[in-house]
């Protein structure tokens, strides 16, 4: 296994981060909550298309979590045996010993325990890597392709739209019938269609959420990237809900609207500067 380098924040980090942006605060406030930079979260953000690209439910006890990794990095450099370790933490001794021997930094040429590179490699070893269901299904993918780009024909040549839409209500935007996804299936729209056109296929099945990670989380590769803009908002990120229903503070105040200024500013002749005579 490569050496982990400097290890990345640990999953409670990243969870907590993407919980705060789930409430709607900013990329920035919510890495200094949690204690990153905010490149770091503004690249959290970007890589995973405004997605929380992990589980945010918490671990269940199964596992050893970074804070009993520290606590058995402790009692290990006080040269304490594994079953003391075991009894302090908690833990059968299998359950340490097993730690001890696959988790251990190896970089020196002898093993050498700490919680941060231990955290790494079982973070590593935890990843199984699943391939996309539209990565794996040809014909799923060329489906949800094809109605996302709104290339779908008749054998008359006329274009298939998907199902009605809401009338669109834009103001200062190009007429409907000029923009990508005037023509264009929405991942709902999709992924309800497909129950109608293969009622007796199940492999011919994906969620509409599953299509935005398609084509939003870096990585996924199953979608090409430029359906984006087919979308009906055309974004390559997702904007959390809590965050676009955050209404922007207006600068006029109740101590500076007009109709409730004293009777006697009405009355002045001369603006008052303020100025002492």
């Amino acid at each position: 296994m490569r050496s982990p380098g400097r290890p990345d924040p640990s999953r409670v980090v990243q969870r907590q981060f993407w919980r705060l942006i789930a409430t709607g605060v900013t990329t920035a406030e919510a890495s200094l909550a949690v204690g990153v930079s905010w490149p770091v979260g503004s690249r959290w953000f970007r890589h995973a298309g405004g997605m929380p690209p992990i589980s945010l439910a918490e671990p269940t006890g199964r596992y050893l979590s970074f804070e009993e990794r520290e606590e058995i990095a402790i009692l290990r450099a006080q040269d304490k045996g594994v079953r003391e370790i075991a009894r302090a933490v908690g833990r059968d001794p299998g359950t340490i010993s097993r730690e001890l021997r696959r988790n251990a930094a190896t970089r020196s040429g002898k093993q050498e325990y700490r919680a941060t590179v231990a955290q790494w490699k079982a973070q590593q070893a935890a990843k199984r890597p699943k391939a996309a269901k539209l990565a794996g299904n040809g014909r799923l993918r060329e489906y949800v392709q094809e109605r996302l780009a709104g290339s779908v024909r008749r054998p008359d040549g006329t274009i298939v739209t998907g199902p009605e839409t809401k009338a669109w209500k834009g103001l200062n935007k190009p007429h409907r019938q000029d923009r990508r996804w005037a023509t264009a299936w929405s991942p709902e729209q999709i992924s309800r269609r497909l129950h109608v056109d293969f009622p007796d296929d199940e492999r011919m099945r994906i969620s509409h959420e599953a299509i935005y990670q398609a084509l939003f989380i870096e990585g996924r590769g199953a979608l090409k990237r430029e359906l984006v803009t087919c979308l009906r908002t055309g974004r390559a990120l997702r904007t959390p809900r809590a965050r676009s229903q955050n209404k922007p503070q207006g600068h006029v105040t109740a101590d500076v609207v007009l109709s409730e200024r004293p009777a006697e500013a009405g009355d002045r002749a001369v603006p008052d500067t303020g100025k002492v005579t």
